[in-house]
């Protein structure tokens, strides 16, 4: 028997809650293009919209048990939950902060790029005083604070024990800091 093609209001309503999937498809079909408008008006990220729209249908078939024909068309009932999830999903703390990882996420990019084509360490005379470093100290500062590795990175990186890594980057450190001084005070 082929499926219905249209429903009245109570027949979709009975139908969804006896979890009619024919029923849903037609809701679905029939509502999710204007459903989706709702969600993108407040939501204008289509890929965050379109998976707010999929959360809302998952939503409509769980919840249909609460929709009260006495309070509201079916429609209005889809309507404000669409409204109202698109606005939680703006007011969550991981939409607020969003664009700030973003623009700090691009500007170490930047940064980096910067850093590495214009050698840009070496205004205040920082390369002279890395060559006093030895040559494996030298490569691990490298690592760590110009190529932005871990120091577990840097131990799989150069195959030596972390504690080994975190030791060396110690004591590069206070040679540079050493030299500073000495560099400073001349």
């Amino acid at each position: 028997m082929a499926p219905k093609r249209t429903y009245t209001q109570e027949e979709l309503v009975e139908l969804i809650k006896q979890k009619d999937q024919d029923a849903f498809s037609y809701l679905y079909t029939n509502y999710s293009k204007a459903l989706f408008g709702v969600v993108y008006a407040v939501v204008p990220d289509q890929e965050d919209a379109e998976d707010l729209l999929q959360i809302l249908f998952v939503k409509i078939w769980k919840s249909i048990e609460s929709y009260d024909s006495a309070k509201g068309r079916l429609y209005t009932w889809m309507l404000n939950m669409a409204r109202n999830l698109a606005i939680d999903h703006t007011r969550s703390k991981h939409q607020r902060i969003k664009p700030k990882i973003q623009s700090v996420s691009d500007s170490v990019y930047e940064l980096r790029n910067k850093t590495t084509e214009n050698n840009a360490s070496d205004f205040i005379g920082f390369n002279t005083l890395l060559n006093e470093l030895k040559s494996d100290q030298k490569e691990i500062i490298d690592l760590i604070y110009y190529k932005g590795f871990t120091h577990e990175q840097a131990s799989k990186e150069l195959n030596m024990p972390l504690g080994t890594i975190k030791t060396k980057v110690r004591q590069a450190i206070l040679l540079l800091k050493e030299l500073t001084k000495k560099e400073i005070l001349n």
